[in-house]
């Protein structure tokens, strides 16, 4: 990977780059190049200046081009026009890099290409659902989801596959010869990843609903007397609140199986293990806050302080040698402090 895509990593992925440079080398390229083009799709599909139509048909035609279907370069310049407005400048130069992206995908092995080629087409598709879903979504008249199986296939689409992406790839290049119950360890790695993005859908649940969406499904706000428009006043919380908690101990118990996914990784396998432990562990305090945290105000974003996120991951260094220690890292992220 060029310098410069290396750049656009770091500049673009925030905390995931913490954990891209931790992973082991046999994997970094693919991963970093995945979310690199994953990063893509995102930017495309968050350019609100642009038509719902044409953001779709430019997702599509990406699409197309990462599996090879399409091979003629993507014309970007209407995104990037727009992308002036709400995107950063490395969100626009990651834009303006798509095609240099795009060709590291031929220097994958036929396995590797294979893996990202599927994850990306999941992402994409899970990325044009939710326009289409929403296109009609007004800031005072929130779009909620119709069922708890449509949550559950959101999440699967937009990060529990990055999971079973992670699960294929990392088993294949880093520890292919360890015997496993290979079933339980990609659900697990699936479970991870759905349970990291309902840690987002809920921290972020003001902010989306004044976006005009709302991840929680309307049938379980209706069975407790509520609309989605009703969650954009914040003093509606206690109200919310069995539904909200019932997704939040979904979340826990998503992350809990990450845990054990975690635990289940050889022990020679250490940068694996701080990989997986970082975002889980910041999820489980997360989650600590959403508890008592206030959950509709949309001028309180419930996140963990940087200073604890230093302490917590120079804790996971310390305890990664030491086996009771290191497993009882998840149980304390829950804690309230």
């Amino acid at each position: 990977m060029s310098p410069e895509l290396q750049s656009l990593l770091r500049d673009t992925s925030r905390s995931f780059y913490l954990t891209l440079r931790i992973l082991p080398a046999s994997v970094r390229p693919q991963i970093g190049l995945a979310y690199l083009l994953a990063r893509t799709t995102d930017t495309i599909a968050d350019t609100d200046l642009v038509p719902v139509a044409d953001r779709v048909a430019t997702l599509t035609a990406l699409a197309r081009r990462i599996d090879g279907t399409l091979q003629a370069p993507l014309d970007l310049q209407t995104v990037l026009d727009a992308s002036v407005q709400s995107a950063s400048p490395a969100e626009r130069r990651l834009l303006e890099r798509t095609e240099s992206a795009l060709r590291l995908l031929a220097t994958l092995s036929a396995a590797d290409l294979a893996d990202v080629r599927a994850v990306l087409a999941t992402i994409t598709s899970g990325q044009i659902l939710d326009l289409e879903r929403f296109a009609n979504a007004k800031p005072a008249q929130p779009v909620a989801l119709q069922s708890a199986a449509e949550l559950d296939d959101y999440t699967y689409r937009v990060a529990g596959c990055v999971g079973e992406f992670w699960t294929r790839m990392t088993r294949r290049q880093c520890f292919p010869g360890v015997r496993l119950d290979d079933a339980r360890f990609l659900e697990n790695g699936i479970r991870f990843g759905k349970g990291l993005q309902l840690v987002n859908i809920l921290r972020d649940l003001p902010r989306d609903l004044r976006q005009g969406r709302c991840y929680l499904p309307a049938p379980e706000l209706a069975s407790v007397g509520l609309q989605p428009s009703d969650l954009l006043d914040p003093h509606r919380e206690s109200q919310l609140r069995p539904v909200y908690d019932r997704w939040r101990d979904r979340a826990e118990e998503s992350l809990a199986a990450g845990w054990d996914y975690t635990l289940t990784l050889p022990p020679n396998q250490r940068r694996l293990r701080l990989a997986c432990a970082w975002p889980i562990l910041i999820g489980g305090r997360t989650l600590a806050g959403l508890r008592v945290g206030r959950i509709l105000d949309p001028e309180v974003r419930i996140k963990v302080p940087r200073s604890e996120v230093r302490s917590l991951l120079l804790g996971t260094l310390w305890r990664l040698p030491f086996r009771t220690a290191w497993e009882g890292q998840w149980s304390r992220s829950l804690q309230t402090r």
